[in-house]
C-alpha cells in the first residue's frame, strides 16, 4: 500500500465528470421546462 500525500492526486477526470453532470442537469432541466410550457399552452 502506498503512502498518501495530500494534494498530489490528479483530479482532471473528476472535474470532467462533474462538468458533464452539470451540463446534463442543465439540459434535462431545460427539456422539462419546455415540456411543461408546451403542456400549459396546448392542453386544456
Amino acid at each position: 500500500m502506498s503512502d498518501y500525500k495530500h494534494g498530489e492526486m490528479s483530479t482532471t477526470e473528476q472535474e470532467k465528470t462533474y462538468a458533464g453532470f452539470i451540463k446534463g442537469t442543465i439540459w434535462l432541466s431545460g427539456i422539462c421546462i419546455g415540456i411543461l410550457v408546451f403542456m400549459a399552452i396546448f392542453t386544456s
